[in-house]
């Protein structure tokens, strides 16, 4: 029988990183784990920069489980709070090869905007190649109250 994990996934040192199955539950997952370990850094829910590291992350793993899901592999979420620079650092690695790109959709289209949001709350975005197959989606993101 495996060992129970007795501490919780939250981390107070700065740096969170977990892997998902590439799934909605997967993706909701992630972006709950992520709102909690905000407010241990100090980002209170309800506060702009808990809302907008929270949508960044819905986006990206959204993302990852619709548009880079590669059937029986996971994606990763890694979070860093980097005091030094005053950003948090949103990653998220899939295994798919294809590249993001912002979608310019209809009007009454109810999708296809997740990237332009991303851009929308974050300082910066991109894309890079990772160790193994696939990609790392990045997003970094300025708060207004620093930590």
């Amino acid at each position: 029988m495996p060992a129970l994990r007795t501490e919780p996934p939250i981390s107070p040192s700065g740096v969170f990183v977990q892997r998902f199955s590439a799934t909605r539950r997967g993706a909701r997952l992630a972006r709950l784990l992520a709102a909690l370990q905000l407010v241990e850094w100090g980002h209170p829910r309800g506060t702009d920069d808990h809302d907008a590291v929270t949508i960044i992350v819905a986006e990206l793993t959204a993302n990852a489980v619709l548009h880079g899901r590669v059937p029986g592999r996971d994606f990763g979420l890694r979070l860093h709070c980097d005091h030094e620079r005053g950003v948090i650092q949103i990653e998220v690695s899939d295994t798919h090869p294809a590249r993001p790109a912002p979608a310019v959709g209809a009007p009454d289209v109810d999708h296809g905007r997740g990237l332009v949001l991303v851009t929308a709350l974050a300082t910066r975005w991109g894309v890079r190649d990772r160790v193994g197959p696939g990609k790392t989606v990045w997003a970094e993101y300025v708060p207004s109250s620093r930590t």
